[in-house]
């Protein structure tokens, strides 16, 4: 039968003692609402005595979880830690006190001051007084990943029959490998008399980037909770990160003989949320939450991506909340995603057609980071309306600045595939322009609007140019173009107005 593994949470206490990430207690009701909806199996809700907000916190969220989830309050080997803790449960249905020492030589020698056996006997003692005020109590043995390990064996055999009902064994520092961390986890389940009789918790620490192998390593040994956080909060570096290690367990769930009851569809959520409340952004190549977890910017994954998701995907991006795969266009993307994207979009492009808008594809991701829809619609709009034009853009160029007089030349390719220059002053930059297309064109207008906004975000985007332009006749005729240059856009927007203007002339004739 596969284990269950219980997820501790201690995003409201661990987490939030990442520098800069503290949060109220209104705050903390929100996030822990948000547990709730993951499901998780406890709340370290925080340290009650360290604070009369972080007591009003676990008060609170004792209350709001109800029978949903244990609520976990945390305190020292000391009885008024004890007491600020039980006082702060009393209202919680599943309470738990979690209390703890320092068992590695460093903490013994040089923060506690202490020997083993002193050690010991406050460990039993903390435990003891603890169970007086509830069932269920934790018992943490500090920097456990660096302590001996005949001794770590001694203590937690010593509190379990004081009556810890979970055990948690912290590589508080970071510093362990998982090779080393999974064989501490079974040189306690082989060695610990009525070890059977408690939970196994492991809390790991990504001092060195390796919490969430830690846990993993812990959970493949023995252990049935993990202690971990959304997004990886934590001291220092973070600790394990929920996302990582419940998916971890899901994807490797028969060779760690392991399954969790979390709902993973609410990780996006709770990992937006948390970074919203806390201020803590998620670094975009993070695992699963990460913006870019699903995304696929170079041509080969794309098409592979497309042909079948799993190709490139291990997990369904669904699965976490995350919506579907995202295809990033970009200079490394091919024909496929970019056809792909267009369909999406409603346009049906084959052939020439589609080499025409992929060439100008390229030549636009070879300015940006990366393609936008709004792009792309422009790209196909723009190849649209040069299909018909008797009048195409070869090429401007423009002299401008203070105290230069604004110079422009343009050369255009006509309908009879002659490349036409011509050169003209102007009192700005748009005004020679237009001044040297007339000098080809020669078609009475009167220009009357001109606009100009951004397609799409950023300082490289596209910018698409609007103009109106009215005949002698009265007829209006609106031109639009889009280009990273909006001198560029601007001419293109004159040329498309011109152009259907000379058109429809053409079909009255007719």
């Amino acid at each position: 039968m596969t284990r269950k593994i219980n997820i501790f949470d201690t995003t409201l206490r661990d987490g939030e003692q990442s520098p800069g990430a503290s949060m109220n207690t209104e705050e903390k009701l929100v996030v822990a609402r948000q547990l709730l909806r993951l499901n998780v199996d406890v709340i370290e809700a925080g340290f009650p005595i360290s604070s009369p907000g972080d007591f009003e916190s676990v008060r609170r969220i004792a209350e709001l979880a109800g029978d949903q989830a244990t609520v976990c309050g945390l305190t020292r080997a000391v009885e008024k830690d004890i007491d600020a803790a039980a006082d702060a449960l009393k209202y919680a249905k599943r309470p738990r006190i979690h209390t703890g020492i320092g068992v590695s030589p460093s903490h013994l020698r040089d923060k506690l001051r202490i020997t083993e056996d002193e050690c010991v006997e406050r460990a039993v003692k903390c435990v003891k007084y603890a169970r007086n005020f509830v069932e269920d109590v934790q018992f943490y043995a500090e920097d456990a990943g660096r302590s001996d390990y005949d001794f770590l064996v001694r203590v937690i055999e010593a509190v379990i029959k004081a009556g810890a009902t979970v055990v948690n064994i912290p590589d508080t520092t970071g510093y362990s490998l998982p090779e080393e961390f999974g064989a501490r986890i079974k040189y306690l389940m082989d060695h610990v008399d009525g070890i059977e009789k408690a939970t196994v918790s492991v809390h790991c620490h990504n001092d060195l980037g390796m919490a969430t192998a830690l846990s993993l390593a812990g959970v493949k040994n023995g252990a049935t909770q993990v202690e971990c956080t959304i997004n990886g909060l934590g001291e220092r570096a973070g600790n394990t990160a929920m996302e990582e290690v419940v998916m971890g367990i899901k994807m490797h769930g028969d060779e760690l003989d392991a399954c969790t009851e979390i709902n993973t569809r609410e990780f996006i959520k709770a990992s937006r949320l948390v970074s919203s409340i806390t201020g803590m952004n998620v670094q975009a190549n993070k695992a699963i939450v990460g913006a870019n977890a699903f995304a696929h910017s170079s041509g080969i994954h794309q098409d592979g991506v497309l042909k079948k998701r799993d190709t490139y995907e291990i997990i369904d991006p669904a699965d976490v909340g995350a919506g579907t795969s995202q295809i990033v266009l970009t200079a490394r993307s091919g024909h496929a995603a970019l056809k792909h994207r267009l369909e999406e979009l409603g346009y049906e492009l084959e052939g020439e057609a589609l080499d025409q808008v992929y060439e100008a594809f390229l030549n636009l991701a070879d300015k940006k980071k990366e393609v936008y829809d709004e792009d792309l619609e422009s790209l196909v709009n723009e190849r649209d309306r040069n299909e018909s034009a008797l009048y195409a853009l070869e090429g401007v160029q423009v002299s401008t600045g203070f105290p230069l007089t604004p110079t422009a030349t343009v050369t255009l390719r006509n309908a009879a595939d002659q490349v036409v220059t011509a050169c003209e002053y102007g009192t700005g930059p748009i005004d020679a322009v237009y001044k040297a297309v007339n000098k080809i064109v020669q078609v009475d207008n009167e220009l009357t609007e001109f606009s100009v906004q951004s397609v799409t975000r950023g300082i490289d985007a596209l910018g698409e140019v609007t103009i109106r332009v009215t005949a002698p006749d009265g007829g209006v005729y609106t031109g639009r173009g889009a280009d990273n240059d909006i001198i560029v856009s601007s001419t293109k927007a004159y040329l498309n107005a011109l152009n259907r203007l000379l058109n429809d002339k053409q079909e009255h004739r007719r």
